[in-house]
């Protein structure tokens, strides 16, 4: 069975445009991609777990914050790798400044024995859907074109 995941796309409204929430993984890996590396805040979800809750936990894991609001189911993506994240979009306006993630600890360098502690988020930004389609990984890509169909903006 794949492995499931869910996520939060984030949204607000500037102007006359649409903006999405994305965050940037941390750790050595990801330090020096940009486009096409950034992501919906997701995870696993927890077995027996409702996937709404876990796309919330993910989020305030991933943030530092608790996102309130009206949840809307965008849909079930299927990744290149397998995984199945499911999406929810909502309507958010967060200070990206003050996102703290929580850390995770990963040997580092390979084969060297010392353990490191890495952010599992490094940044958070706010992107016109036409930025976001550079920034998302090309699995999420789908889910922007939702959410423009889901707000009447497609």
């Amino acid at each position: 069975m794949a492995k499931r995941s869910a996520g939060l796309l984030i949204h607000r409204r500037g102007g006359n445009s649409i903006q999405v929430l994305l965050v940037h993984p941390g750790g050595p890996f990801w330090a020096k991609k940009d486009d096409g590396a950034w992501s919906i805040p997701k995870g696993l979800v927890d077995e027996g777990e409702d996937e709404l809750a876990a796309a919330r936990r993910e989020a305030e894991e991933e943030l530092g914050i608790k996102v309130e609001g009206l949840f809307a189911r965008l849909g079930d993506y299927r990744q290149p790798g397998g995984k199945i994240v499911m999406a929810w979009s909502v309507e958010a306006d967060i200070d990206v400044a003050t996102m703290k993630s929580n850390i995770f600890t990963m040997e580092w360098p390979p084969r060297s024995g010392r353990m490191k502690e890495f952010p599992e988020v490094d940044r958070a930004g706010w992107f016109t859907l036409a930025e976001a389609e550079v920034k998302i990984l090309k699995g999420q890509r789908p889910m922007l074109t939702d959410l423009a169909g889901q707000l009447g903006a497609a």
